[in-house]
């Protein structure tokens, strides 16, 4: 199982199965892994690894199609909420108006600029971090905060596939692409990794890319609440350096154009709504883990 499942995501351009039945071989090799392996906190960390493995073909394999993509998504509707919120004018282009240089050859980035891309880019890991600290300092949370984080994870990638929404900049390359007026929003986090990474960033980009159009809700900021929450419950200190990131990520996603503010919303409501039904699935979870235990004790009685 361990081993299909990790095959899984790299062959599924190549095989004809439907993307669902990937999906699921990928997710078993977290569940393979339980029954090969005792409980260590080694295995704790490799079922974190194979469950994002899984999960990172769960968030691209919608965009392996992408003009089967690109007729489905969703580019109004946010544009339209983000105005509300705006009072009439697009937070993003707001910010971008007043704090963003003009573009010139070469860029002028001041300081903020460099915190906010940054920021954004820490977010890579910023959530298994805290997570491999509650690890590290509670060890006995770590399995709740563990299935938390990633339930996130995977919920967010499951609206991607059935709600393919695009992002500020994607809507203004559509606009542009239809002849229509352009909304005044620009990918500052591109234009500044092109000047900073110069010729690596296009295959930098390409391996943490993969779904321009997986854009609500935002993971970026549901996983940092989620992840924020995971370490208030830590320790205030620990908290508190969540909070402050996740703030900062949230205005760092706006205005760089990666994210409407009504996407932080719906990663907020997701963070919440997985904490409020956690207690619910709890469980259903305890029964599953106890049969995975029971497999894994007879397999190794076998052995």
């Amino acid at each position: 199982m361990v081993v299909a499942g990790v095959a899984a995501p790299l062959v599924r351009k190549r095989v004809n199965a439907p993307p669902v039945v990937l999906q699921t071989i990928a997710y078993g090799a977290p569940l393979g892994l339980c029954v090969a392996a005792r409980r260590s906190r080694a295995r704790d960390v490799a079922t974190c690894v194979l469950h994002m493995w899984a999960y990172l073909a769960a968030y691209k394999t919608p965009h392996d199609d992408e003009q089967a993509q690109a007729q489905r998504v969703h580019v109004r509707y946010p544009i339209v909420a983000d105005r509300v919120l705006g009072v009439g004018e697009l937070p993003s282009a707001r910010l971008q108006r007043r704090l963003a240089c003009a573009r010139a050859s070469p860029p002028q980035w001041t300081a903020l600029d460099h915190a906010l891309v940054w920021t954004h880019w820490s977010w890579f890991a910023f959530p298994h971090s805290a997570l491999a600290y509650v690890l590290a300092r509670h060890p006995a949370r770590f399995p709740r905060a563990a299935v938390l984080l990633y339930a996130v994870f995977d919920a967010g990638a499951s609206v991607y596939w059935f709600l393919p929404t695009a992002p500020p900049w994607y809507a203004a390359e559509v606009a542009a692409e239809r002849g229509e007026p352009r909304p005044p929003v620009r990918r500052l986090m591109v234009e500044y990794g092109e000047s900073f990474w110069r010729d690596g960033w296009g295959s930098l980009y390409s391996v943490f890319g993969g779904n321009p159009l997986a854009a609500m809700p935002s993971l970026h900021f549901a996983t940092s609440m989620t992840a924020a929450l995971l370490l208030a419950e830590v320790g205030p200190v620990a908290g508190a350096i969540g909070f402050g990131y996740t703030a900062t990520l949230g205005f760092a996603l706006v205005y760089l154009g990666e994210h409407y503010a009504v996407d932080l919303l719906g990663g907020a409501a997701l963070a919440a709504i997985v904490r409020r039904l956690g207690p619910r699935a709890g469980p259903a979870i305890a029964r599953t883990g106890r049969a995975v235990a029971t497999l894994e004790r007879l397999a190794h009685a076998e052995a």
